[in-house]
């Protein structure tokens, strides 16, 4: 019996491992792709001198999010929250960049100015780590945030389940052997 439960262990331990090393593997790539596509054109945007250049950087960004039809829905694991609101945040950056798209070349340099600052509160949140780009919780592994937050609770149970196996199996084998 202690043989079958530390086999069970071990292969729960293994699949579990396995599991969590590809989901984790499948974050962090869309975390990349996420963050290559369109966070960091929002960064540039906001970090822009001038507003022809803003609105070239965040057109690619919008271009994005359209692209990957993450312009509505909600990006929440458990419970959706105006933090997790896709449409609000596009709805936010297509206002935005309508507004650089309407201004005229010919702008005077205090008004670009203005324009330029307000863009940048839009797109850049203040915290303790200093600016970081405004996006909802979640959005760089959408649609697929709930599957793969599963995934990861389903590898940590399985890897907890296969250590007590192990374990019991160990002490099982131990008092038979006294």
């Amino acid at each position: 019996m202690e043989v079958i439960l530390k086999n069970l262990g071990l292969l729960t331990l293994i699949v579990s491992t396995v599991l969590g090393i590809v989901v984790c593997g499948f974050m962090i790539y869309c975390s990349i792709q996420f963050d290559r596509n369109c966070s960091g054109y929002l960064k540039r945007a906001a970090d822009a001198n001038t507003i022809e250049l803003a609105k070239q950087e965040l057109r690619k960004a919008v271009d994005y999010i359209e692209s990957e039809n993450l312009t509505s829905g909600s990006s929440h694991f458990l419970f959706s929250t105006p933090s997790t609101d896709l449409e609000f945040w596009y709805l936010n950056l297509k206002a935005s960049l309508e507004e650089l798209e309407a201004t005229p070349d010919d702008v005077d340099r205090l008004v670009a100015s203005n324009q330029l600052l307000k863009l940048r509160e839009t797109l850049l949140d203040q915290g303790e780590k200093g600016a970081r780009v405004t996006k909802p919780r979640n959005i760089k592994i959408y649609p697929n945030q709930v599957l793969a937050k599963s995934l990861m609770l389903t590898a940590f149970f399985g890897f907890l389940g296969g250590l007590m196996a192990c374990a019991l199996a160990d002490m099982q084998a131990n008092k038979s052997c006294e």
